[in-house]
């Protein structure tokens, strides 16, 4: 039931920002994690329910960078996609040699990382032939991200569900934008997917973990806030904020 739920929100998330189109070919960022791990096994499922209800075709290549900060064995990831269609293509990098020479407070910035992780899969996307890179970013990322903004840098922003990328001439997308992390961690759960354990120095001591751990008490106290953090996000006709005269 799980997995029919993650399906459904990535339809609407579908449907709604029309992220997938007839003939795509879409670069999966595949970290290893249960986050970009289901997302690569939930478009395979997708690649069926597009085919049959939208007559919408396809193809997706997962795509792992090794960010070379000792890792776990990724084979445990490629060894449960090897019963599935599904073409995986591993990339070798020197991210984590790079961040170890621009440390800020004797700590690895993650806008630097997160940044060049992007970079390596685009680059590798492109060279794959894909016109498309997916993300695994889901709602909750993009509530703590939009809180995030308005507390560290004063601006109500959160990213996009789909852009295009000018510089690199490739569309990104996140089509489990609609997806509670609750339910990717019970469909994982269910689903018995492996996890590969990050190997970054900073896992769980962010800012974005500070802000988790402050909406895990607002969810707590007030259960509806989650689904209406999110439906905040695209309910645009209701957005009233203040403009400064001229």
């Amino acid at each position: 039931m799980s997995m029919k739920k993650i399906l459904a929100s990535m339809r609407k998330a579908d449907q709604m920002f029309n992220l997938i189109e007839d003939g795509d070919v879409i670069g999966v960022g595949l970290s290893g994690g249960k986050d970009s791990t289901l997302l690569l096994y939930a478009l395979y499922l997708y690649q069926f329910l597009a085919k049959n209800t939208f007559d919408k075709h396809f193809e997706i290549i997962g795509i792992h960078i090794n960010m070379n900060f000792g890792e776990e064995d990724f084979n445990q990831i490629t060894g449960f996609f090897k019963e599935y269609p599904v073409r995986i293509h591993a990339e070798d990098s020197k991210i984590a040699d790079i961040l170890k020479l621009h440390l800020k407070n004797d700590q690895i910035q993650c806008s630097l990382c997160s940044q060049l992780k992007k970079g390596a899969v685009i680059k590798t996307a492109k060279e794959l032939g894909c016109n498309k890179v997916a993300f695994a970013h889901h709602a909750d990322d993009a509530i703590e991200t939009l809180l995030m903004n308005m507390i560290y840098g004063g601006k109500i922003n959160t990213f996009d569900p789909k852009m295009f990328l000018t510089n690199s001439e490739i569309t990104f997308i996140r089509p489990m934008c609609l997806c509670f992390e609750s339910d990717i961690k019970k469909t994982c759960k269910e689903l018995n997917i492996p996890i590969v354990k990050s190997g970054c120095p900073n896992d769980g001591y962010t800012q974005r973990q500070e802000v988790k751990e402050m909406l895990h008490y607002v969810y707590h106290k007030y259960p509806s806030a989650k689904e209406n953090f999110l439906l905040s996000l695209y309910n645009g006709e209701q957005v009233n904020l203040w403009k400064a005269d001229d």
